[in-house]
């Protein structure tokens, strides 16, 4: 019985999803108001995680607690994205989509597989009849998301404070935030940011001294040689693209 009905929990998750981002895509078709994408895509998550917790009504710790953190950070995501966009006024990621149909549509449907995808261990665990006691692994999962949202709060405010006013920011940053800078860093290094800011020395320094993946403090970074920055830290070129594409040195 338990598999037979988590087989109705991921095709009805299916089905909302398609419909949820479907409803979107009309939206953005017709209007040609791409603003409420990534509002879309981080409610789908918490529509999920609720829906399946009600439908099922096990009311389990496990899965009250998970439905909670999935709702806390697709609200705080969807509702800062949606901000941050009417606040720009634009999303430079549809200026080739916009007048192409296919484009758009596979855009949306690669973003509907996404976040069904993605809400899969919510949805077994919602949909499960299991009620095993809390262990270690799941306190262990608990703090990393509230360390993974903390950061991620964090450096979407520095982003944010860095598109308003770049120079402010940059010395904000250079100043030196070690939860922070791989997310904000692998953010704003694509080339449409360099393009923007590759002539700004404070720009070019904070990039020298912030690790993209692995967090450090900018002084301790910024002194390490580049090869041990590529054998023990990642550093690919991908990470520092200048102005033209090439690494910023």
């Amino acid at each position: 019985m338990g598999t037979v009905l988590d087989s109705h929990f991921l095709a009805l998750t299916a089905i909302v999803t398609v419909g949820y981002q479907l409803l979107f895509f009309i939206i953005t078709a017709l209007l040609r108001f791409d603003k409420v994408t990534d509002f879309a895509g981080s409610t789908n998550f918490v529509i999920i995680a609720i829906l399946t917790l009600v439908l099922k009504g096990a009311w389990h710790f496990r899965q009250i607690v998970l439905t909670v953190l999935v709702t806390i950070w697709g609200l705080r995501l969807g509702l800062f994205l949606l901000m941050r966009i009417l606040q720009w006024g634009e999303d430079r990621r549809f200026d080739k989509m916009r007048d192409n149909l296919g484009k758009l549509a596979f855009f949306w449907t690669f973003q509907a597989v996404w976040v069904w995808s993605v809400s899969l261990p919510v949805t077994v665990v919602n949909a499960s009849d299991r009620n095993p006691s809390i262990e270690a692994r799941d306190i262990i999962g608990w703090i990393m998301w509230f360390v993974g949202i903390c950061i991620e709060a964090t450096a979407d405010q520095q982003k944010l404070a860095f598109k308003n006013s770049p120079t402010t920011c940059r010395h904000n940053l250079s100043a030196g935030n070690v939860l922070t800078p791989f997310i904000l860093h692998i953010s704003i290094v694509k080339s449409s940011a360099d393009k923007r800011y590759g002539q700004l020395e404070e720009y070019r320094v904070y990039k020298n001294t912030t690790s993209p993946l692995i967090p450090l403090p900018p002084a301790v970074y910024g002194a390490l040689p580049a090869w041990f920055k590529a054998a023990f830290l990642l550093e690919l070129p991908l990470y520092n693209p200048g102005p033209g594409g090439d690494p910023i040195s």
